[in-house]
């Protein structure tokens, strides 16, 4: 059966099942140098010439270090149990270390005292991408410091909201910002090459498990989990190379941290280009601090990659075969909408034998939303996507894959990194002009979906 052929309702899922909603701290609270807050590497890249799509930045983004209470709100309205978001670390601490910032500390105690006020349950992510611009003038990820660095703002954390909060995310797509912002510069801090990714992918596993110590030391009693993003990997065709291009896309895609996370160390037989972080680090005797034993993974996908050999593709030999070249539905970014893939994504997690539990922790799709005469965003886009994933979903967790949860990404429309605003994932959308929110078709189907009154 198709998934996206699966009708459900919240019921199927069981009671236990988590409904959440996520946001991001660069991407929505604004207030970039307000009450104390340091520079971020976003800050700092988006006020580049030429890195941002539309020009824009996210000084101000969705406002929500001013409008938290709102958005709250409208989580809960929208029915969800879970709010998920990040503390920025520059917030904490304006220059990566040292001093803390009062007022940036008694924020994020607002934040989480309106969670619990409403009843939704607090998912806090440690680190979404915002490394302070302090440390990176020191480094950065490709710095070995950063990982004690990373420790210290994860041990203050705890001690200052774990009274409140038992639910803890490290990392938030490690192989999201060490490949876009530290090999291909595409996003912040805008490094290019492997000298600057591989000290940066070895640097985020061991402050992935260092962090998570601080955590279970600190909290022992804390739920304790870290996310991925990953992809279904499909060969283009069943020839040797095309299977042999596509081992090699998973090992660099959806291995390289989550192995090491289970003691397996980096998938080198695979991706041998790893065999250069072995060489380098050898002499350190990293390999016994790489692993933690997670309570719950969180799986991020949005789409499958077919990948095909190319041997004129420097380092890699592989190349993606893009969507539209081969006809198949596509969200607004011109990504694959595959709610098959989720489901083969979280087979292939679940097969691990130190997963105990996956959430999804994100989830969701960008189209080019309009607000039309009668006030409302009709996006029935996006809502036929949340069928087709979250039956993809429902399908995985009748088979007995331990699935407990599903965040949509996103709550209200964001700055989307480096699309900045023309990208749309929202369930609400944002007037970025006056600050408007109104909830688009989407939000509703999730509010009939969970029953809110």
């Amino acid at each position: 059966m198709q998934q996206s052929a699966i009708p459900f309702t919240q019921q199927d899922f069981g009671d236990d099942f988590l409904w959440g909603v996520t946001i991001s701290a660069f991407q929505n609270e604004g207030a970039f140098l307000q009450d104390g807050k340091g520079l971020s590497i976003w800050d700092t890249f988006s006020a580049r010439k030429g890195k941002i799509k539309d020009r824009s930045h996210a000084q101000v983004a969705t406002d929500f270090y001013n409008r938290f209470l709102q958005d709250i709100l409208l989580a809960k309205i929208l029915g969800f149990s879970v709010f998920r978001f990040s503390i920025a670390w520059a917030r904490i601490l304006p220059k990566g270390t040292g001093e803390i910032n009062p007022a940036g500390v008694a924020f994020y105690h607002k934040v989480i005292d309106a969670c619990l006020e409403l009843g939704l349950e607090p998912y806090i992510t440690l680190y979404h991408w915002d490394l302070p611009q302090a440390l990176e003038h020191k480094g950065g990820w490709c710095h070995r410091g950063v990982v004690f660095a990373f420790e210290e703002f994860t041990r203050i954390c705890i001690r200052e909201y774990g009274g409140k909060v038992r639910n803890w995310i490290v990392l938030n797509e490690p192989f999201g910002y060490t490949a876009l912002g530290y090999m291909l510069g595409v996003h912040a801090p805008g490094k290019f090459g492997l000298s600057y990714f591989l000290p940066a992918v070895h640097h985020t596993v061991l402050a992935q498990s260092g962090a998570a110590r601080v955590i279970r030391e600190e909290l022992p009693e804390a739920n304790i989990g870290t996310t991925f993003s990953c992809s279904q990997i499909i060969p283009y065709t069943q020839s040797k190379a095309d299977i042999w291009a596509a081992k090699r896309a998973d090992a660099l895609f959806n291995r390289m941290f989550i192995e090491p996370a289970l003691g397996m160390g980096y998938p080198v037989d695979d991706f041998p280009l790893l065999k250069k972080i072995v060489r380098r680090y050898s002499l350190w005797r990293d390999w016994d601090n790489m692993a933690f034993d997670f309570d719950f993974i969180g799986i991020q996908n949005y789409f499958p990659l077919v990948v095909k050999y190319n041997a004129f593709m420097p380092l890699l030999k592989m190349a993606e075969v893009k969507p539209k070249s081969r006809n198949v539905p596509v969200t607004g970014l011109g990504w694959e909408i595959s709610g098959h893939g989720l489901y083969e994504v979280l087979k292939q997690f679940s097969a691990y034998k130190g997963v105990k539990k996956i959430i999804v922790t994100e989830g969701g799709a960008s189209f080019p939303d309009t607000l039309h005469e009668d006030g409302g965003v009709h996006d029935t886009e996006r809502v036929n996507y949340f069928r087709e994933y979250l039956g993809a979903v429902l399908a995985a967790r009748r088979e007995g894959i331990p699935v407990d949860g599903y965040f949509a990404w996103t709550l209200t429309d964001n700055f989307e990194w480096a699309e900045g605003y023309r990208a749309r994932f929202g369930l609400v959308y944002v007037n970025f002009e006056t600050q408007q929110r109104i909830i688009k078709d989407s939000g509703y189907w999730f509010k009939s979906l969970l029953n809110a009154d």
